[in-house]
């Protein structure tokens, strides 16, 4: 996506500005039409006006609002440190922060605390689990020069909230809100660091410095910070009316250039809005102001959207189709510029539908091992992408390679999603059959075509360990029963290629490659019966076999057309991880993939999200 612009939010009227008690300013802004969220922001400007010195709170209200509401729904808290008074050297000596200096008065940091909990939606999490705007509105309260203290009991309550809401959000944003186990993957969470959340908070307020400390405990792990930045600007699209209706019905079952459609203006204007198209004049005027989701390099030639005359249909033109074609690169459909089905309900999901996608995304990449060891190979399920890096001392990651994959089919074979230990690598291998597969597909084929048993170059394992070449109505009853199992001999018929990456685990699943390679070309791969066929075997031989240098290209593609299986013990095992993510942001442009197997839905479930 080269950028995405949106439109300026008008900023909100206010009345009575002058109002001197807090009560007084909130119920004008809410009489006003205030949302809660930017009555949160109303408060939090007046907490911070009450901490700086000679500043009222009605100083506090009006000029300050628009500012704050920013800030808190639009990019990451960043740290204010430098405009905050340090701490009361009053301030009671405890592991457990305390929010109130000596005279009563909520400390100064309260409002970046307070600040960082409005906002954790910028973070994929919600506000009100925090109870963020009953805490602000009860500290803002509290802060006004004119407010009676509260009472010693009042404050001890009030800091105890605040301390158990932090907490909370802290292990939330580090961890996830959800096992993973309980939304069907089944990772072996590598153990942290202790974290003691009470005392890292603690220093931060002896340190003057919530808002940074708060940040900082956000996830290192590949992409975060990009869907992060990729969320907050879909959600400034949310109110856009480019989305106000659904694109109207395509004129026949596919739209391609040339054609005339109603709904090409609406289009452009949602293509120049995502980025997809470059702004004309036109799309300008009706987006002003652009955020940059990648570098103008990367920006599509064309001309802009479509215009119309009084008495010219609109055209679905060569400018909409290569934007057309860009948008369906980056929703993992074929990117071919023609409008069907597929393509029409993708340009129809609203921005609100996809900041709740990567917000799912989000809570993903906390308990997702992506970075457990120094070299990964991660499986990306709904984008049918693997990739080979290596995690650097710093947590940033360098991918050494990248292939197309092929994995289980949706409807009843899916794969897996778990982490295990790559040990083993065989070349030339024996396919042997699940006992699942050969009952239900290779036992009717065999009797219905004999022929196929030796075409494929199949066998029978005894349960003795013997091996018959024979297809006989005895091995096949023993292959029923499950005294006997069917296998395939190395050789350019079998199912698994040439080569068979082994990371031992439950499910039997696998990496492999495959006799059938012109799959790859699918935009949609999901073909197997659960393992996963890899585009490049050669090349992930040697990422696993880099630091084993007897093991060179030529005699890696020797062992693989040798027709006698070799079976090799990695030296130091590769984990293996085989995760579940529908948005990927690669270099500034965020792609968007369906929700193959449902386990956004049920994550969304999970966590009660709307």
């Amino acid at each position: 996506m080269a950028k995405l612009n949106t439109s300026a939010s008008p900023s909100a009227k206010h009345a009575d500005t002058q109002q001197p008690s807090f009560f007084s300013a909130s119920h004008n802004w809410l009489r006003a039409g205030l949302c809660r969220s930017q009555l949160a922001a109303c408060c939090i400007a007046l907490l911070v006006a009450a901490a700086l010195p000679g500043q009222t709170s009605a100083q506090a209200t009006a000029p300050n609002v628009a500012r704050a509401q920013v800030d808190l729904t639009t990019t990451p808290v960043s740290n204010t440190q430098s405009a905050v008074p340090a701490p009361s050297a009053s301030l009671t000596i405890s592991a457990d922060p305390v929010w109130f200096t000596a005279d009563g008065r909520p400390h100064p940091q309260v409002a970046e605390a307070l600040q960082v909990l409005a906002a954790a939606d910028t973070q994929g999490l919600n506000p009100q689990a925090y109870e963020a705007t009953t805490l602000i509105e009860q500290f803002a309260r509290l802060a006004q020069p004119d407010a009676p203290l509260a009472t010693p009991q009042q404050r001890t309550d009030l800091n105890a909230r605040l301390n158990q809401n932090l907490v909370q959000y802290l292990s939330d944003l580090r961890d996830g809100r959800v096992d993973p186990h309980q939304v069907h993957q089944k990772f072996d969470i590598p153990p942290k660091p202790a974290f003691d959340a009470r005392q890292y908070l603690f220093s931060a307020l002896q340190n003057n410095a919530v808002a940074k400390a708060l940040h900082d405990a956000r996830p290192r792990v590949p992409m975060y910070d990009a869907v992060v930045k990729a969320m907050a600007q879909y959600r400034q699209l949310e109110s856009n009316p480019a989305w106000a209706s659904p694109l109207p019905a395509l004129p026949a079952r596919k739209l391609e250039v040339g054609q005339p459609w109603a709904g090409a203006p609406l289009l452009a204007q949602r293509l120049t809005l995502l980025g997809d198209m470059p702004a004309s004049n036109t799309a300008a005027a009706q987006a002003p102001q652009a955020i940059s989701n990648a570098s103008a390099s990367n920006a599509l030639p064309g001309s802009g959207p479509a215009t119309t005359g009084p008495n010219t249909p609109a055209l679905y033109d060569t400018a909409l189709e290569a934007a057309v074609k860009a948008f369906q690169k980056r929703h993992g459909l074929t990117d071919d510029g023609i409008i069907g089905p597929a393509t029409l309900a993708q340009l129809n999901v609203t921005p609100a539908q996809r900041v709740k996608q990567m917000a799912l995304t989000l809570e993903r990449l906390r308990w997702t091992p992506l970075v457990s060891a120094p070299r990964m190979i991660v499986v990306n399920i709904p984008e049918f992408m693997l990739r080979a890096y290596d995690v650097m001392p710093d947590g940033n990651i360098d991918i050494s390679l990248q292939m197309r994959v092929i994995v289980g089919r949706a409807l009843d074979t899916s794969t897996p999603l778990f982490d295990e230990n790559m040990r083993f690598i065989e070349f030339s291998p024996y396919w042997n059959i699940p006992p699942s597969i050969a009952r239900g597909e290779t036992l009717p084929r065999l009797r219905r075509d004999p022929a196929y048993f030796d075409r494929q170059g199949f066998e029978f394992v005894l349960k003795d360990g013997s091996v018959s070449t024979q297809l006989t109505p005895a091995n096949l009853e023993a292959v029923q029963k499950g005294a006997a199992r069917i296998r395939q001999r190395p050789g350019p018929q079998n199912a698994l290629g040439d080569i068979k990456f082994i990371f031992p685990n439950n499910t039997n699943i696998y990496l492999h490659h495959t006799p059938s390679p012109q799959l790859f070309e699918r935009s949609r791969r999901d073909f197997s019966h659960g393992c996963i066929r890899v585009e490049a075997p050669v090349a992930l031989a040697q990422f696993v076999l880099k630091n084993e240098p007897q093991w060179t290209q030529s005699r890696i593609e020797a062992a693989m057309t040798a027709g006698k299986s070799q079976t090799i013990r990695l030296a130091a095992p590769i984990p293996v991880v085989l995760a579940y993510s529908t948005v990927v942001v690669l270099d500034g442009t965020v792609y968007f993939y369906d929700d193959l197997y449902g386990h956004d839905k049920t994550l969304a479930k999970a966590l009660k999200m709307g």
